[in-house]
């Protein structure tokens, strides 16, 4: 767009009265301080603040060192002239295994002022080799009951006789391990190592335990458990997808004070045994006796001599990676909010939110007494517990007695979905509210973002978009957290993933997940309904199999990462070429596919259309969409010859597409919502033809009634191609509407997270098919996206990815008087937010520094809008862009802004470009 001024003509003036500038948030690899890395190419991230505008960074240095001192360096980048502190490459002496480096950085900005040396931050390599490993993999020696399958225990003593300078243990399993050091627990974490495709990669954790260590005598205890790897996982009670066996693997490196350094490691001098966990599987929950219970197993000094070897094994340790992601821990709790007995007299606890993790209960009773906690996410429309959506999976923690004065039971190896627990067998007939607590666990996920609007219902329904993140992001994007399920579905995971980078960063997560797609992916290019593969299943199906693509490119767009576009781009290529094998004459008209999962659907078909989209239309949308992506892709890692091939093979798709799918007067095969909002969105049609395309979706939306009946697929675009083509009253009325099918339904039903099915609770209270009916899968909340991007309108630009290049276009409306997102991002906070009152339209806009912003405002004409901030106020001046279809332009640097626009205009046309 060309303006004819900028606010940057204010830069100068701003300048003269600059303050030093401040970096800050420095972050190596994404993480702070970060233990156990094995990127032997690291990045940098740092923020940069100030209190005034303008401010852009014009150079750095940063200095890597072995020494906190700095005496000495490893790496000295000297002053670069550059505006880059984002994802900054280490490009020093090779990094070695299990060194620790610090690292510091000092920036000048655009009036050459220097911000002075930052605080010192440090990360700390893993094992960057096989042969870096010294310990053994290690299996129990006792005979295991091969039914219960109780959780082994293993253990071993060593004495330190010098002063410990620093230790570091590194940790997996074949299976799920929880350690304890002279019993104490080994970090935070939980369910570790966490779940990837164990075949081809097995996750380590580092851990520093300098402070657990000490002079004399210590013991190591490490208790596992069946988890993903040799646990129920999948359908029809399938075990042992990854093996039959359950194992350790340990090591921890010690220095000395006296620069000396020792080992401890997993060998066959370890000792086995059983304990109080008697039973332990994800799906159906875990047993726990307290008379098993081995008092100080994990202290120095315990009588082990009953206990049984281990087994030495050569299991691969090529696999090992150092950890990606951030780990599962434990984050919010819930006390109960209602203890109540239900009409078949059940005692059951309300925590009044749909959680994923599990309760932590005290209890007094008898030696022997047992107790059964069983979990569900509803009541049914009787007020009675519900569980038959849970399917096979149990999801009942049993906890046995001993009769001491207080117990407290927690389980190690398991997690459910729920908002209801209903206890049996609990001593008395009175719980004390104090004795119950429901833990939420999930990825260590830094939340991000922030969204508020004037509608409480909306409100609610961004709550639950959050809740259905935090829910199913433990460790993999699961489908849904509750039942014989819980699997990284793809197409779950494509939808929802440009909202996901909203409500926290999830580079890191995806990053992981990512690498496990290419890795499951088949050598012909398929790629797998879920990730990763526990299924064996070798079927590719559009919208599933384009995760491939759609995520690394939203990863890039949201935090500006190449290094995910490089890592991903055999896999995004193998993707697009499986597709263009199995297309004829370039339409893919073969092979199973989901479709447009889970869309809306009645009886019948009065308005003389129906919500079925045509599975291979989506097909031949989605094989373009990729194909677009990829190029993208290519255009961003400079490889010419694929950006030629595969922008000739798009426009052959389209071609195919519109021979096969468009009428001559534009009208598609496929009446649906979905059909024309895919066609729109991908740009399948000739732009003569797209006007009335979009006419056609209002007037089925119409027929509905002003609902949508999208399903999986159509969903995240749908109100995203009505403020395209200039149809944001109709976007609105979709966001608003609370009768099924909508956004709204299950909120004023009552819900706390996204539901899998748009009518998961029917009007009447009863519910649909308990086959497939999860009340915490967040598909249907990628709905948010369009609530940040376009209502509050914050975005960047693919010119400048992660918000390096902002643009700013809200879209008031929907009889709606405040709407306001705050995001985090690497470069610091960035806020849009506005208001309705006294016939004015109020926006404040915080830009951070080292960016730069494009703002868009809807206005009818310039002189309708007024920078009221005093630091900006010049005579009152005003400084704006071009008019263009009911906007107005302003082009920023950083600071914070505030303008107000009369007579707002509650739906502006927004140019009907991407």
């Amino acid at each position: 767009m060309k303006f004819l001024c900028s606010l940057f003509v204010l830069q100068i003036a701003a300048s003269l009265c600059f303050a030093q500038v401040k970096v800050d948030g420095l972050l190596c690899e994404n993480r702070t301080n970060p233990l156990g890395m094995d990127v032997i190419q690291p990045r940098f991230t740092w923020q940069i603040s100030s209190d005034k505008r303008n401010v852009m960074q014009s150079a750095y240095r940063i200095e890597v060192s072995e020494s906190a001192t700095f005496h000495g360096h490893v790496w000295d980048s000297q002053k670069v002239k550059s505006d880059s502190s984002v994802f900054v490459t280490y490009k020093g002496k090779p990094l070695q295994s299990d060194k620790k480096y610090f690292w510091r950085v000092q920036v000048w900005d655009n009036t050459g002022k220097s911000s002075g040396w930052s605080q010192t931050a440090w990360w700390q390599m893993a094992l960057l080799s096989e042969s870096d490993w010294k310990a053994q993999w290690i299996t129990p020696g006792y005979v295991e009951d091969s039914i219960s399958r109780p959780s082994p225990m293993m253990r071993k003593e060593f004495a330190l006789s010098k002063k410990i300078k620093s230790a570091v243990a590194y940790i997996t399993a074949h299976g799920l391990y929880e350690a304890n050091i002279n019993g104490k627990r080994v970090g935070d974490a939980y369910l570790t190592p966490g779940w990837t495709s164990y075949k081809n990669r097995l996750q380590y954790q580092s851990y520093d335990v300098t402070d657990m260590l000490k002079d004399g005598k210590n013991a190591i205890g490490v208790m596992l458990g069946n988890g993903w790897y040799r646990g129920i996982i999948g359908y029809s009670d399938k075990k042992n997808v990854y093996g039959k066996d359950i194992a350790l693997l340990m090591q921890i490196n010690v220095t000395y004070e006296d620069g000396t350094t020792g080992l401890i490691t997993s060998d066959e001098s370890w000792k086995s045994s059983t304990g109080e966990i008697v039973y332990s599987e994800i799906y159906n929950g875990e047993t726990i006796d307290h008379n098993k219970v081995q008092s100080g197993w994990t202290q120095p000094g315990f009588n082990d001599s009953q206990w049984s070897a281990v087994h030495a094994q050569d299991y691969s340790k090529k696999i090992l990676i150092a950890t990606y992601n951030e780990m599962i821990r434990k984050h919010e709790t819930f006390k109960p909010v209602r203890i109540f007995k239900t009409p078949k007299n059940e005692q059951v606890i309300d925590f009044g939110q749909n959680l994923v993790g599990w309760v932590v209960l005290k209890i007094k009773g008898k030696a022997g007494d047992k107790i059964t906690v069983s979990h569900a996410e509803v009541l049914d429309k009787l007020g009675n517990f519900y569980t038959e959506n849970l399917r096979a999976a149990k999801a009942q923690d049993t906890y046995i007695l001993k009769g001491s004065d207080e117990e407290i039971f927690e389980p190690h190896f398991t997690f459910h979905g729920f908002q209801f627990i209903r206890i049996e067998g609990y001593p008395g007939d009175i719980i004390k509210p104090e004795d119950v607590i429901a833990v939420a666990l999930y990825s260590d996920m830094k939340p991000t973002g922030t969204f508020t609007t004037s509608n409480p219902l909306i409100n609610q329904l961004q709550h639950n978009i959050q809740w259905g993140q935090k829910g199913n992001f433990l460790d993999v994007p699961t489908d849904c957290p509750q039942r014989d399920e819980r699997l990284g579905w793809t197409g779950d995971a494509q939808v929802f993933s440009r909202t996901a980078t909203f409500n926290m960063n999830v580079n890191d997560f995806f990053a992981k997940w990512l690498k496990d797609v290419a890795a499951d992916q088949s050598p012909s290019g398929i790629v797998p309904f879920v990730i990763p593969n526990c299924l064996g299943m070798t079927q590719g199906s559009t919208g599933w199999g384009d995760v491939s693509t759609v995520i690394p490119w939203n990863m890039y767009l949201a935090y500006g990462d190449k290094r995910i576009l490089q890592n991903q781009y055999g896999s995004m290529k193998a993707w697009v070429d499986y597709m263009q094998h199995q297309a004829k004459n370039d339409l893919w008209n073969t092979g199973f596919h989901f479709g447009d999962w889970l869309f809306y659907s009645r009886d019948d078909d009065t308005d003389g259309s129906s919500a079925i989209t045509d599975k291979y239309f989506i097909a031949q949308c989605f094989y373009a969409y990729s194909t677009q992506l990829l190029i993208n892709a290519a255009i961003v890692l400079n490889k010419q010859d694929d950006v030629t091939y595969y922008t000739a093979l798009l426009k052959k798709i389209k071609d195919a597409f519109y021979k096969e799918y468009v009428t001559p007067n534009g009208r598609l095969v496929s009446g649906t919502q979905t059909a024309y909002t895919l066609a729109l969105n991908f740009d399948m049609l000739p732009e003569a033809l797209r006007t009335q395309a979009a006419t056609r979706l209002v007037e089925n939306i119409h027929a509905y009634g002003d609902h949508l009946t999208t399903g999986f697929l159509g969903t995240p675009y749908l109100c995203h191609v009505l403020t395209r083509f200039g149809k944001d009253d109709i976007a609105y009325k979709l966001l608003l509407q609370d009768t099924y099918p909508s956004w709204l339904y299950p909120v004023k039903m009552g819900a706390t997270t996204i539901w899998e099915r748009w009518d998961g609770i029917r009007p009447d209270k009863t519910f649909e098919a308990a086959s497939m009916n999860s009340f915490n899968h967040y598909s249907y909340g990628a709905i948010g996206d369009w609530m940040y991007r376009v209502m509050a309108g914050m975005d960047t630009y693919p010119d400048g990815p992660g918000y390096k290049h902002i643009k700013i276009m809200p879209h008031p409306g929907g009889k709606f008087t405040q709407a306001t997102a705050n995001l985090l991002t690497y470069y610091g906070n960035l806020s849009s937010g506005w208001e309705v009152k006294d016939g004015k339209t109020y926006y404040t806009i915080d830009i951070p520094a080292n960016t730069k912003a494009d703002i868009y405002l809807p206005a009818k004409q310039a002189e309708d809008i007024t920078e009221d901030d005093k630091a900006l106020a010049m005579d009152k001046a005003l400084v704006v862009g071009q008019y263009q279809d009911g906007y107005i332009g302003i082009s920023v640097g950083s600071g914070v802004y505030h303008f107000a626009v009369i007579n707002p205009i509650v739906t502006p046309q927004a140019p009907a470009t991407k």
